[in-house]
């Protein structure tokens, strides 16, 4: 059985507001878990089924009938920060040897009643009456309000950012809520972008300091994209079959979730322009 998990909408700065509560935001794979007549199921958060590729995750799982699950799956790296790059390694591949976690933050059945109608509080307690082995499958901690100080931390601690939910908010089915807010903890990047590919119009981003490929753009607002055609009609450019590349770089600041691990970074988008 599958259901279109409740959505979050992103917000800039973090806030502090006793009528919300403020999770850790995880970096790994959402996953829908349910447990109807003895079976379980894993879904995404697309509606593909992947139950077999976690068997480690719900064997012995002592779920009552008629349970679903709302989590994020996540590779946890040495010092507990989950590894993106890691988990979506184990995806592809059950041959990988990482180590799993389901890290469980709702509940939408229990015992074959739906109960997204209830209030988030009312949820959590649900949920925390739920015994896991805690070794696989995790109850997310969560404090209330204290945006901005957990916030800080996060970003000391390098992690991806939070998650704002009201108290008393429902579980809104297929549906990005305002009810639910991220704020993601961003890095940022003076940069070159020094080519387009013709396939998608992304945008190749090259290090100031070290000369090298560093990435690909996807996102830049369309007025931005004016500018960058501009600047090249005075700069000029080269073509080969994939790609227009830029005989000048064009300065520009980026902001991005990470740097993988062949150094590149994870999802830049544009931010604004340097001179």
């Amino acid at each position: 059985m599958f259901v279109s998990p409740m959505l979050l909408h992103k917000i800039d700065q973090p806030f502090n507001d006793e009528l919300y509560i403020t999770e850790l935001k995880f970096d790994g794979i959402r996953l829908l878990l349910s447990k109807f007549n003895d079976k379980v199921r894993l879904y995404t958060r697309h509606g593909n089924e992947v139950t077999a590729l976690f068997p480690e995750i719900y064997e012995n799982l002592d779920l009552p009938n008629g349970t679903m699950l709302d989590g994020e799956l996540i590779v946890p790296g040495e010092n507990g920060a989950p590894e993106f790059e890691a988990v979506l390694e184990r995806f592809k591949s059950k041959k990988s040897r990482h180590f799993l976690q389901y890290c469980v933050f709702d509940i939408l059945y229990y015992k074959g009643k739906k109960v997204t109608q209830m209030s988030l509080l009312d949820r959590k307690n649900l949920l925390g009456g739920l015994e896991f082995d805690e070794k696989r499958m995790v109850h997310v901690q969560w404090i209330e309000g204290n945006g901005i100080p957990y916030f800080n931390l996060v970003k000391e601690r390098g992690l991806e950012g939070i998650v704002l939910k009201k108290k008393d908010s429902k579980y809104e089915i297929n549906k990005r809520s305002n009810s639910w807010l991220k704020v993601i903890n961003y890095s940022y990047l003076d940069v070159l972008i020094t080519g387009m590919f013709k396939k998608d119009n992304s945008f190749l981003l090259r290090s100031i300091n070290e000369g090298t490929n560093i990435g690909v753009m996807e996102f830049v607002p369309n007025q931005e994209r004016k500018y960058i055609h501009e600047k090249l009609r005075n700069i000029g450019a080269k073509e080969t079959e994939k790609l227009i590349i830029f005989n000048e770089g064009i300065k520009c600041n980026v902001k991005f979730r990470n740097w993988t691990s062949n150094q590149k970074l994870r999802i830049p988008s544009f931010h604004k322009w340097i001179s």
